[in-house]
């Protein structure tokens, strides 16, 4: 039995094709099918059913499987210890971040992380906070960047920084005399949304204090941008609210209809998420000092106290 051979059965366990398998392994089909079989035939077991399309796990192969997955993560720790030893920060590393964070948070920090470490190889995947999840779980991801707190069990939470919501109030819109915004002010049926699956859109829900049906009277809106939220409260179709690093770069005059909190500010939280077994931790503390020390310098409400729901 080798670490390669297991690695081989978790491919063919998840993409459940042996062809397919194989190139996700980097190596030629037969190759990997018969050190599949020369395991079978050590253990005396089947552990895939190949009379069915797509293959199945046989029962004692899901045992099987579960305790590869523990064996080939804590090979993998053995080669963290010896780089954490050697104080070596580098290899293929895949981060995952939500798309409402991915647009301003890469350009922050991308640059100087890869002048301070140029030995990482950084793959970055944009990715819905429940797939985030799920590839860290299945070992795709090695860390990931999302609204938290999600109360994952298996799932490591590092806060990164502490994110303010600010209004978008264009002009002839009824808030737009307020000095400041307060989330007593705020009406769910103006407000112009995300579309569903964002976690943002559900901290904004949940900053209103209802779960009613969204829908203006003439036009339901599905939009995963930013900025069409903004074209579309400029046009006098509603307000709405923006992570505050999405308001940095905005031109003078969108700038001119933001309205901020009164303090406490509602804010999200936005960490640093890994699994429990911590692998690559090393690249992952690299990461996270990185975006800490280059976005709390750009936030101005460093210590606002939490309110918002999108902190479930």
């Amino acid at each position: 039995m080798t670490i390669t051979q297991l690695q081989y059965v978790l491919a063919v366990a998840e993409y459940q094709n042996f062809t397919l398998a194989a190139e996700k392994s980097f190596v030629t089909q037969p190759t990997l099918s018969m050190q599949v079989q020369k395991l079978e035939d050590e253990l005396d077991i089947l552990i895939f059913d190949r009379s069915k399309k797509p293959i199945s796990i046989t029962e004692v192969g899901k045992k099987i499987v579960a305790q590869a997955k523990n064996i080939v993560n804590e090979a993998e720790r053995i080669k963290d210890i010896v780089d954490q030893e050697k104080g070596f920060i580098g290899g293929d590393f895949t981060l995952g971040i939500i798309p409402t964070i991915m647009p301003t948070l890469l350009p922050m920090f991308l640059k100087t992380f890869i002048n301070k470490y140029p030995k990482v190889n950084l793959i970055i995947k944009e990715q819905s906070t429940e797939n985030l999840i799920k590839n860290i779980q299945d070992g795709h991801l090695d860390a990931a960047i999302a609204a938290t707190p999600l109360e994952v069990d298996f799932i490591t939470e590092r806060p990164l920084y502490y994110e303010p919501f600010v209004g978008y109030v264009p002009k002839d819109h009824r808030l737009r005399k307020l000095k400041e915004l307060s989330p007593e002010n705020l009406d769910v049926s103006d407000i112009l949304l995300l579309q569903d699956g964002h976690c943002f859109r559900e901290g904004v829900l949940n900053l209103c204090k209802t779960r009613k049906k969204i829908g203006e009277e003439h036009f339901r809106l599905q939009s995963g941008s930013f900025e069409t939220l903004i074209n579309l409260a400029n046009e006098g179709l509603g307000m709405t609210l923006l992570p505050f690093l999405n308001t940095i770069e905005l031109d003078a005059s969108k700038k001119e209809n933001l309205k901020y909190f009164r303090e406490p500010s509602p804010a999200r939280e936005v960490s640093i998420i890994y699994h429990k077994k911590e692998l690559k931790i090393q690249i992952t503390e690299a990461i996270r000092d990185t975006i800490a020390s280059v976005v709390r310098g750009a936030i101005a409400f460093q210590d606002v106290k939490i309110i918002s729901p999108l902190n479930k």
